[in-house]
């Protein structure tokens, strides 16, 4: 089962997680955080020396290919999971994913201080790698 880690790029627990997932025998992606924690910070500043308004950076090759990237590893994912917390590109990301009526989980370090009602939408909320990949390997039988 094919499963896109979602997260910050500024999280350095994504590629242990990625490897933990599998060795439970998943498929996991997490390639998109390879660029590093300032891959997004780069492209910005990299658009302002060329003068590009915000806008004009999205519609950038460079902001569109990134974008096609991270879109088809979604699309071809069984489940994902967002490793909290994640901005607000990783809770877009979620949100897409679940609207397409697939499985998307949210894996917590620990509680958070600020309740979020609306994280209600994913399809399980977790404290734990046991009963994450329990609810993961429930969706395989």
């Amino acid at each position: 089962m094919k499963v896109y880690i979602i997260g910050a790029l500024k999280n350095k627990a994504v590629p242990q997680f990625a490897n933990e997932l599998q060795e439970q025998g998943f498929e996991p992606f997490a390639d998109w955080h390879a660029p590093g924690e300032f891959a997004d910070v780069n492209l910005h500043e990299y658009g302002k020396q060329r003068g590009w308004n915000y806008k004009q950076v999205l519609e950038s090759h460079a902001a569109r290919n990134i974008f096609a990237f991270d879109k088809f590893h979604i699309d071809i994912a069984d489940a994902v999971v967002m490793l909290a917390p994640a901005g607000k590109s990783g809770h877009l990301e979620l949100g897409y994913f679940i609207g397409k009526g697939k499985p998307g989980f949210i894996l917590f370090d620990e509680e958070p201080e600020r309740l979020d009602i609306m994280l209600q939408f994913a399809t399980g909320i977790f404290f734990d790698r046991p009963s994450l990949f329990a609810a993961l390997q429930d969706l395989t039988k």
